[in-house]
C-alpha cells in the first residue's frame, strides 16, 4: 500500500498511527476523532480498498483514478471530493509543471491522493500538528491547509511567467531575434493552462467558505478560507494580466514582422523598377532591325547610356524620397 502517512487525530493531536486500513477504521470508531490517510499514486486496487472502508462514491473514485481533472469540488452526500492542481515553475526550461491532488473529505476522515511531487503534504501535516487548535476543527482544517499551501505556491509560478513576459517585451523590437512568435505562443499555452488551474478555485473556495458557519468552532476556518480566496483573486488577476500582455505582444510582433516584410517588398520592387529602365532601352536597341532611329547615329550609343543612367537616377531619387530605399 502506497501510504505516506496514516494517523488518527483527537482534539487536534495525533493519538494513533494505524498500520492498516482495517485498524484505522476500528480505531477511528473507538477514538471518536478523525483520520487523515495520505496516499501517493495508489493503484486501482489500493484506492478501492480505501473507498470500501470509507464508503467513497464510485464516481469520485473513478475520477481520482483517471486523473487529468480540472480543479473542482463535488459533493456526495456528507462527503466531498476536491481536485486541486498544484503548479511548479521550472526556470531551466521556462515551463510550468502541473500535478494533481485529490481529497476525499468526510465528517470523520480525510484521504489525500497525490499525483505530483509538489506540494509536500507531509510539511502541511507537520504545520497543522504544530497548531492543535486549528487541527481540532477536523477534516475542514486539513482541506483548508492543503488549499492554502497550493494557492501560496502559485505566487512563484506567476512571478516566473511574468519574468518571461518581460524578456519577450524586451525582444519585441530586437529584429535580430528569431522564433519570437514560437516563444510567445508556447508561453501563452503555459499561461492558458495556469488559468485552467486557478480560475475554478474562485468558485471552489467561495463554495467552501459559504458552507462554513460563523460559529466559534468554525470561525478560524472561515477566516482562513477568506484569506485563501483573497490570494486566489490576486493570482487570477495576475494570470489574466499575463494572458492579455502576451496577446498584445503577439499582435505587436506580427505587426512588426509585417512591416519588415512590407519594407523588403518595397526595396525589391524599387530596385526592380530601377533595373528595368536600362533593360528597356537596351532591349529596344537590341532588336536588330535595319530601319531604326539613331541606329547609325554617332551619338546614339552615348545617348542611350545616358538615358539609362538618367532614368535609373530619377527612379532612385523618387523611391528614396518615399522611403522605399
Amino acid at each position: 500500500m502506497t501510504v505516506i502517512d496514516n494517523a488518527i487525530y483527537v482534539d487536534g493531536r495525533r493519538t494513533d498511527n494505524p498500520e492498516s486500513l482495517e485498524e484505522t477504521f476500528e480505531t477511528l470508531t473507538a477514538r471518536n476523532g478523525f483520520a487523515w490517510i495520505d496516499l501517493d499514486q495508489p493503484s486501482p486496487e489500493e484506492l478501492q480498498a480505501v473507498a470500501d472502508e470509507f464508503e467513497l462514491h464510485p464516481l469520485a473514485v473513478e475520477d481520482a483514478l483517471a486523473g487529468h481533472q480540472r480543479s473542482k469540488l463535488e459533493r456526495y452526500g456528507k462527503s466531498r471530493f476536491v481536485v486541486l492542481r498544484p503548479a511548479t515553475y521550472l526556470d531551466d526550461v521556462e515551463k510550468v509543471a502541473f500535478g494533481e491532488v485529490h481529497l476525499f473529505v468526510g465528517e470523520t476522515f480525510v484521504v489525500t491522493v497525490r499525483r505530483a511531487e509538489t506540494p509536500d503534504l507531509s510539511s502541511v501535516r507537520r504545520r497543522l500538528e504544530e497548531n492543535p487548535e486549528l487541527l481540532a476543527r477536523g477534516p475542514q482544517a486539513v482541506l483548508y491547509a492543503v488549499l492554502d499551501r497550493i494557492v501560496d505556491d502559485y505566487a512563484p509560478v506567476a512571478g516566473g511567467l511574468e519574468n518571461d513576459i518581460d524578456e519577450i517585451e524586451d525582444q519585441l523590437f530586437d529584429r535580430t531575434t528569431n522564433e519570437l512568435s514560437r516563444r510567445i505562443y508556447e508561453l501563452s499555452r503555459e499561461v492558458m493552462l495556469f488559468q485552467r488551474a486557478t480560475h475554478p478555485l474562485v468558485d471552489l473556495v467561495n463554495d467552501l467558505k459559504g458552507s462554513v458557519t460563523d460559529a466559534a468552532v468554525d470561525l478560524e476556518i472561515f477566516r482562513g478560507l477568506r484569506d485563501v480566496l483573497d490570494h486566489t483573486h490576486r493570482i487570477v488577476d495576475r494570470v489574466d494580466a499575463s494572458r492579455a500582455l502576451l496577446e498584445n505582444a503577439l499582435t505587436t510582433h506580427l505587426t512588426l514582422v509585417g512591416q519588415d516584410q512590407n519594407n523588403q517588398v518595397k526595396k525589391i520592387s524599387s530596385w526592380a523598377a530601377i533595373l528595368f529602365a536600362p533593360t528597356l532601352v537596351g532591349t529596344i536597341y537590341g532588336m536588330n532591325f535595319d530601319n531604326m532611329p539613331e541606329l547609325h547615329w554617332t551619338f546614339g550609343y552615348p545617348l542611350a547610356v545616358l538615358a539609362m543612367v538618367a532614368m535609373g537616377g530619377v527612379l532612385y531619387t523618387v523611391f528614396k524620397r518615399k522611403g522605399w530605399l
